[in-house]
């Protein structure tokens, strides 16, 4: 009997060793990808990873990088018939404990690498995170197309001084 231990997704920045990397991989089970299919609008998620490695950059921040690889099945946005998209896409994330959250109306938009650093990194969330960005906005099975309306017939747009040149060559004779 093997022990099947769930990966770890949530790392405390004090446990992490400064002088070597700590690596991680993700695959969650078909549970957690149907959860997360429903969180994200999806019809199915059948194949998700997400791994790749935390380090120390600088004197007191962390460094995520890694490779996020999935198989969606989203509705087409015209049709409504299923739509399978493969994606693949790199992440970089750097945690900075001088990196501040934005307050006010009026706030200077932060580095979107540049994230909080808090007492944990969780990876489950950047993975969510990234999947949810590299997802097509409007998907369309192969050969549909919006049916555009026919413009309506353009009207002679109205002149209204179209008749004063004519008017003014030929007074009338009182």
């Amino acid at each position: 009997m093997t022990d099947s231990k769930a990966p770890q997704t949530r790392f405390r920045v004090a446990h992490l060793n400064p002088r070597q990397p700590t690596d991680f991989a993700l695959a969650p089970t078909a549970p957690a990808r149907r959860a997360l299919a429903a969180e994200l609008g999806l019809i199915a998620l059948p194949r998700l990873d997400f791994s790749g490695r935390i380090r120390a950059v600088a004197s007191d921040a962390w460094e995520v990088t890694g490779a996020l690889s999935a198989r969606v099945v989203q509705p087409c946005v015209v049709t409504l018939a299923p739509v399978e998209t493969e994606l693949r896409e790199s992440l970089h994330r750097v945690f900075s404990p001088h990196a501040g959250t934005p307050q006010g109306d009026e706030v200077e938009m932060p580095d979107e690498d540049l994230e909080p650093l808090g007492q944990f990194i969780d990876i489950e969330a950047i993975m969510t995170e990234a999947l949810a960005l590299a997802l097509p906005l409007y998907p369309r099975a192969e050969g549909a197309a919006l049916d555009a309306p026919e413009p309506p017939p353009e009207e002679e747009a109205r002149k209204p001084f179209a008749g004063l040149a004519d008017l003014l060559k030929n007074p009338k004779d009182s």
